[in-house]
């Protein structure tokens, strides 16, 4: 019986290796692009997001560095906050910016109705939200977007900073399998 770790035969691995790697970075992925709202809105009988750390403690201000909030946002199809829902972004923000005008986002984006029922986006990035378009990561997914990878295009659709309340358009690419 022949000894797998004697040197002819363990040089024979890498070329057993090599079609399947070849295999595994030319599968046939799917491309999908998605376009949906997120309604961040921190003040109001409807609020989904809420501050759970800063320097003043859950007082604090999202426009001031270090504040944490949680969200649990509506997705819904269009801008309209009447629009159908068809998920939830639930995560976190952080103000990560030192003038305080950028945070770091961290959500899942969970599809509760349409096509995609079930399946989750995982979206992390930078959100410097005085811009109106900014790019971020799509890292990861459940349901039908297993092992994705792709990015989206975050525009600002309305922004109330006094009241602390955001609509955000999601353009989003991704592949998968």
């Amino acid at each position: 019986m022949p000894n797998l770790f004697n040197f002819p035969s363990t040089s024979f691995l890498p070329l057993l290796a090599l079609p399947i790697l070849y295999w595994a970075f030319n599968f046939p992925r799917r491309q999908t692009k998605l376009t949906f709202y997120v309604h961040d809105y921190l003040t109001g009988e409807d609020a989904s997001a809420v501050t759970v750390a800063g320097k003043d403690g859950h007082t604090t201000s999202i426009l001031h560095f270090g504040t944490l909030l949680a969200v649990d946002d509506p997705v819904t199809q269009g801008p309209d906050p009447n629009s159908k829902e068809i998920g939830r972004a639930q995560g976190m923000y952080i103000n990560s910016q030192l003038d305080g005008k950028g945070l770091h986002l961290v959500f899942s984006v969970i599809f509760t109705e349409g096509a995609y029922k079930g399946s989750t986006l995982e979206i992390q990035g930078a959100d410097l939200f005085a811009m109106k378009e900014r790019e971020f990561s799509v890292v990861s997914g459940t349901g039908y977007f297993r092992f994705v990878k792709g990015y989206g295009i975050m525009t600002t659709e309305m922004l109330d900073i006094p009241n602390l309340r955001a609509i955000l358009k999601l353009d989003i690419t991704v592949k998968h399998f």
